[in-house]
């Protein structure tokens, strides 16, 4: 695929950015700015699902923990990734990884890139709500510090279920949204074709969501998208978290889990802008 040399200037070209095919994922990152990764398998309740992955490694030479939703590149790879969907014993994995984290008071950071939790049949009949719901409270409690990036997509509670964190950040031409602008225009107006007027609608850039005080720093991408450079992206995405990494750290307990509890319900703000229609 061509490299793109232009910035995005609308927000539905950052939402094609974002689904980038050749965009760096949780594990390119892993492969740039972490050192003796061992994943960590398995829930220990019913299987392993490969849409999360979970690990410790050394940033930096200290011990974290690092938890991501991990896509595909190609056809096999992504049905084996369930094109980065979790399910709900991926959600279960993620907050068991979390809390053997908190008992050795290692850090956590997270990585955010699925179009949204996977709404199959099997993931209700094993509770995909309840594990969502469950990740949002625990994570709400852990004493240690959580560093959230959305470094591609961040779609609705499926990414929200590993977003809640002392910092969070975005990657410049990520999104986060509630709902994917196609989902959207064809709940509005009866036609996914207007993608585009409803991602503008949804405000869900980078930019966007850091002037609602949602994420705390975008973080800059090579020109025309992180696509074009992983080496670039994970150069930039290194200088924020050890610079967010060490602000958190200087937190107490106590004022970590008020301001984490306080990001969390920040995004329940609501709010109208003033239309511009008549």
């Amino acid at each position: 695929m061509a490299e793109q040399t232009q910035d995005p200037q609308t927000a539905f070209e950052r939402v094609q950015l974002a689904r980038h095919p050749d965009r760096p994922y949780t594990l390119d990152f892993v492969e740039r700015l972490f050192e003796d990764f061992t994943e960590i398998h398995g829930d220990r309740r019913y299987s392993d699902d490969s849409a999360v992955v979970c690990g410790f490694a050394r940033f930096h030479g200290m011990p974290t923990l690092i938890v991501g939703h991990q896509k595909g590149r190609d056809t096999k790879q992504r049905q084996f990734r369930n094109f980065g969907m979790p399910k709900p014993e991926g959600y279960r994995k993620a907050i068991r990884a979390m809390k053997l984290a908190e008992k050795f008071a290692r850090p956590i950071f997270t990585f955010i890139d699925t179009p949204g939790a996977y709404p199959g049949i099997d993931a209700e009949e094993r509770g995909q709500a309840e594990a969502i719901a469950y990740n949002l409270r625990e994570m709400a409690k852990l004493t240690v510090p959580v560093l959230v990036t959305v470094i591609g997509e961040g779609g609705s509670g499926g990414a929200l279920a590993i977003g809640v964190g002392d910092q969070v950040m975005m990657l410049e031409n990520s999104i986060y949204s509630v709902i994917s602008p196609e989902g959207c225009a064809a709940i509005l107006w009866k036609d996914s074709g207007q993608a585009a007027r409803a991602a503008e609608e949804l405000r869900l850039t980078a930019k966007d969501l850091k002037s609602e005080g949602i994420v705390d720093q975008v973080i800059d991408e090579p020109k025309g998208g992180a696509q074009n450079s992983h080496d670039e992206a994970a150069r930039l995405l290194d200088v924020a978290l050890c610079e967010r990494l060490a602000e958190s750290s200087t937190h107490s307990v106590e004022e970590r889990l008020t301001r984490r509890y306080q990001k969390l319900r920040q995004m329940g703000k609501w709010g109208t802008r003033e239309s511009t229609n008549p």
